[in-house]
């Protein structure tokens, strides 16, 4: 059952409608003050609070009493980073597998196992979801919820039960984790025909070499996956002192702390009862930052297409460098603002090559690729990588100009309500504001952080950041095609 994406604003301005039709005698000034007044309410920046929980996990609450809804997020250090490369993927089908039953609990905890089918019909039962997925990073389990009380507790229990008890051993397991590898092979061999992801896979590779943000599962790698490795990857990364907890919605501190521990106790007690475990919680081995490229390196990939698939970049910066800001604004003038952006004026406007093209920064734990995409007529291919490649290099070397960001700036404080205007977004930041370690008064300081960018704030961020000289470039199709 999918429930609605309604955040706190849908309640506001149902009820800011009704004050306004209400009062027939409001004169225009009235009501334009009326909405100007509600919208502030709706868009000021959320409270959150945080605090450690006695397991040692780390709790964010933003209490949103307006609509009877639970959102909570469980991130634990266990995405593809840490996947061994002949087992690539192995986060990937762990966070799967996880949700397709539960095993009996411990023995302080009887119950009965459920199957694939029980699980999913519990969770319809309940009108709730529950969802486990492994980023590059982290891997991460959501739970969305009524508030109910005859619904909230069942829900809580639910999901503490999938979290300490996934069911790994058994014929139904076994059948299950077969097809599902029958499935994602059969997935990844149809992929391998699409020019957008060839061009992907031969780019990450070139990008990010020997680093596990450029690693794919593949068939060869998911034959090497078992349910014990699983079991293996599972019992060590989803561990309760390890956890980074958010909640939004209709909760307050008391209600959340016990939450937390609900959903928790069964965790902690299956851990307890593992010798082969470690009841510690010593950090986990660091791994290895991307490397620099030492070279330019031009793919060239021969594929009979209508258009050809273009990518150019290098990597790019993690999530804590300082200059986030300065890279994000500049970028949004480079390439991630549309069509007011330089490369579609010069790509698409000025020449025509493109419908479309992009560039963006993707910041992790670990330098994510700075890419910029298009697709154009295999015929032009060489002309639109050299026009997008001079617009980048231009834009290092001089920078933007005083215009260019005061518009930017403009667009990036009018626009930030959207990033938080619904619960899930709301939970995706304050999660992600946990995961890199970011004040609680983050969203509050962020209009503030973009308008204190300056040009040369920029010009330096980027210089620092991106070398042109070194980039990888992707063409699928083209003149060869």
């Amino acid at each position: 059952m999918n429930l609605p994406d309604t955040g706190e604003h849908v309640i506001s301005i149902e009820h800011m409608n009704k004050n306004i039709a209400n009062c027939s005698i409001c004169k225009s000034a009235v009501v334009l003050f009326c909405l100007i007044f509600a919208w502030g309410q709706v868009w000021a920046a959320p409270q959150v609070q945080r605090w450690q929980d006695a397991s040692g996990a780390q709790v964010a609450l933003v209490s949103s009493p307006g609509i009877p809804m639970l959102d909570v997020r469980l991130d634990f250090d266990g995405g593809s980073r840490r996947d061994p490369a002949a087992q690539a993927g192995l986060a990937a089908v762990t966070a799967l597998m996880s949700q397709r039953g539960v095993a009996v609990g411990v023995a302080s905890e009887p119950s009965t196992a459920l199957g694939e089918n029980e699980v999913t019909e519990r969770w319809m039962d309940l009108g709730a979801q529950w969802s486990v997925s492994a980023g590059p990073d982290q891997l991460s389990a959501t739970l969305r919820t009524l508030s109910a009380p005859d619904v909230l507790p069942q829900a809580v229990a639910l999901a503490a039960r999938q979290l300490a008890h996934p069911r790994w051993s058994g014929a139904e397991p076994q059948a299950i984790w077969q097809r599902e590898r029958e499935r994602l092979v059969a997935a990844w061999h149809n992929a391998s025909t699409q020019p957008a992801t060839v061009a992907q896979r031969r780019f990450a590779a070139a990008v990010y070499g020997q680093h596990p943000y450029g690693q794919e599962a593949t068939p060869e790698t998911l034959a090497n996956i078992g349910l014990a490795d699983m079991q293996r990857h599972w019992q060590r990364h989803v561990r309760a002192c390890q956890a980074l907890i958010t909640l939004v919605g209709d909760v307050d501190r008391a209600g959340a702390e016990h939450i937390v521990r609900a959903l928790l106790a069964p965790l902690r007690a299956v851990r307890a009862d593992a010798p082969a475990e470690p009841s510690d919680c010593a950090p986990l081995p660091p791994v290895a930052e991307v490397a620099a490229l030492q070279a330019p390196s031009d793919i060239q990939v021969p594929l009979q297409t209508a258009q050809a698939h273009v990518l150019l970049g290098q990597p790019g910066h993690a999530r804590s460098d300082p200059d986030y800001f300065p890279l994000l604004l500049g970028n949004y003038i480079l390439g991630g603002g549309g069509f007011v952006s330089r490369l579609t004026t010069e790509v698409r406007e000025k020449r025509g090559l493109s419908y479309g093209v992009y560039s963006y920064f993707m910041p992790g734990r670990h330098a994510g690729a700075f890419q910029v995409g298009l697709q154009t007529r295999p015929d032009q291919a060489e002309q639109a990588l050299a026009v997008a490649r001079e617009v980048v290099h231009r834009f290092v070397q001089d920078g933007p100009t005083e215009a260019e960001v005061a518009a930017a700036k403009t667009y990036m404080a009018n626009s930030f309500a959207m990033r938080i205007d619904t619960n899930r977004k709301l939970l995706d930041n304050v999660a992600n504001m946990q995961w890199h370690g970011l004040p609680p008064d983050y969203l509050d300081t962020w209009v503030a952080s973009m308008q204190a960018v300056s040009v040369d704030d920029i010009r330096r961020a980027f210089a620092r950041v991106l070398q042109t000289q070194r980039m990888v470039s992707v063409v699928v199709g083209g003149q060869g095609g």
